[in-house]
C-alpha cells in the first residue's frame, strides 16, 4: 500500500500535450531550415539590380510594369524589343530611362522616309590628307540603340539592321566590324498612322525578341501622371534617374541567365507550343525555330528575375505571347472576323498540356 501511495499519477508524470506538440513543431521547423532550397547560381545581386532599375524608371514612369519587366528581360536575354503603342504612352521615354540606368553607350535614331542605310551604319569617306578611304562609324555603333518610329523608314533602310541585330556585326565594303557588348535595339512604332509608313517585313520582325504592346494608363495612374507633372515644375524628368549598372555587370548577368536550368520535359513543352502554331488552322504562318530559342532565352530571364535558377511552365507561358504574336500571321478570314494573333496563341497555350 505504501508503494502504491508513493507512485505518482501517470497524468502528472507524462508531459502536457501542448508541450509535446510545441517540441515537435520546433524540431520540424529546425529540419525545414536545414533543408531550405539553395540556388546553384547566386542571383541575389541580379535581383537587386533589377529592383534598382525598376525603382529608377519608376521615378518618372507611372505604371507600365509589364513593359519595364519585358525590357529588362530582353536585356538579360541578349534580345531586342519592339514597343508598339499610340502616341503619348511613354514608349520612347521608358526606353530612354532604361538606357539612362545603364552606364553604357546610347544612341537615338529617328527613322524618316528619306533615311539611308549609310546614315545608320556609317560610310567610307575619302581622306585627302592620307589619300585613302576612311570609315566613319554611324550611330548604330553603340550599346543601347533607340530607334524611334522604325516603320517610318523604307524597306532598304530597315534591312540595314538585319545583320547587326542577329550577328552583332556590320559588313561594309568587304570589311567586318564587330560591335561592343552589351548590344540592344529598342524600336518604337505607332500602329494607328498608316500614311508615310512602311510595314516591317517578317524577317525584320523576327529579329525582335519581344513585341511589347503598350496600353493607356487607368484612371488612378492618369491622376498620378498629372500630379507628378504638376509637381515637377521646371525640373527635367530624366535627370532624376541614376546610372549605376556597368557593361561588365550586364555581361555577368547575361552569362548567369544563360546558365539557368531547363528540364528536358520543358524543352519539349516549348517545342510543342511552336509546332502547334504551324498546324493551327487559323494561322497562315507559324513560328520558326528562332521563336523556340526566343522563348527559351526569355523564360530563363524571367526565372532569374524571380530569383530562381530553374525555369517553370509559368515562365514559358509568360514569354509565349510577347515572343510569338508578331512572328505568326492570322489567316485573312479570321483577321476579317477580328481574331488577333494573341487570342490564337492564348488558345494554343491552353490547349497544349502543361508538363508536371
Amino acid at each position: 500500500m505504501d508503494e502504491n501511495k508513493e507512485q505518482q499519477d501517470p497524468k502528472e508524470v507524462s508531459p502536457k500535450s501542448e508541450d509535446v506538440v510545441s517540441s515537435i513543431d520546433d524540431r520540424a521547423l529546425n529540419d525545414t531550415d536545414d533543408l531550405k532550397f539553395k540556388n546553384r547560381l547566386d542571383l541575389s545581386e541580379l535581383q537587386q539590380s533589377v529592383q534598382k532599375i525598376k525603382q529608377e524608371v519608376g521615378k518618372v514612369i507611372v505604371g507600365q510594369k509589364d513593359m519595364v519587366d519585358m525590357l529588362i528581360a530582353s536585356l538579360l536575354a541578349k534580345g531586342h524589343s519592339l514597343i508598339e503603342g499610340v502616341p503619348g504612352v511613354a514608349k520612347t521615354i521608358t526606353a530612354k530611362l532604361l538606357a539612362k540606368t545603364l552606364s553604357v553607350g546610347f544612341s537615338r535614331i529617328q527613322f524618316t522616309p528619306d533615311l539611308m542605310p549609310s546614315d545608320i551604319l556609317g560610310t567610307s569617306i575619302f581622306n585627302l590628307k592620307d589619300s585613302e578611304f576612311e570609315f566613319k562609324k554611324g550611330p548604330i555603333f553603340s550599346n543601347m540603340i533607340l530607334i524611334d518610329e522604325i516603320n517610318r523608314a523604307p524597306a532598304k533602310t530597315q534591312a540595314a539592321l538585319f545583320e547587326v541585330m542577329e550577328e552583332q556585326q556590320i559588313t561594309i565594303d568587304g570589311n567586318k566590324f564587330l560591335l561592343d557588348s552589351p548590344f540592344m535595339v529598342l524600336a518604337t512604332q505607332n500602329p494607328i498612322e498608316q500614311e508615310g509608313t512602311y510595314r516591317l517585313p517578317e524577317a525584320q520582325l523576327d529579329r525582335f525578341l519581344f513585341k511589347i504592346e503598350v496600353d493607356y494608363p487607368n484612371l488612378e495612374e492618369e491622376i498620378e501622371i498629372i500630379s507628378r507633372e504638376h509637381e515637377l515644375k521646371d525640373k527635367v524628368k530624366i535627370d532624376e534617374v541614376e546610372s549605376f549598372l556597368t557593361a561588365k555587370q550586364i555581361s555577368e548577368y547575361q552569362n548567369l541567365v544563360a546558365q539557368v536550368l531547363v528540364e528536358e520535359h520543358l524543352l519539349k513543352y516549348i517545342a510543342q507550343l511552336i509546332v502547334a502554331t504551324r498546324s493551327n488552322q487559323f494561322l497562315y504562318l507559324g513560328a520558326s525555330p528562332r521563336a523556340s530559342i526566343a522563348i527559351l532565352k526569355s523564360s530563363k530571364a524571367f526565372a532569374a528575375m524571380s530569383g530562381r535558377d530553374f525555369v517553370t511552365p509559368e515562365d514559358i507561358k509568360r514569354a509565349a505571347i510577347p515572343v510569338l504574336h508578331h512572328r505568326v500571321i492570322v489567316t485573312p478570314e479570321r483577321e476579317m472576323e477580328g481574331v488577333s494573333s494573341k487570342q490564337i496563341i492564348q488558345q494554343i497555350i491552353e490547349t497544349v498540356e502543361i508538363p508536371r
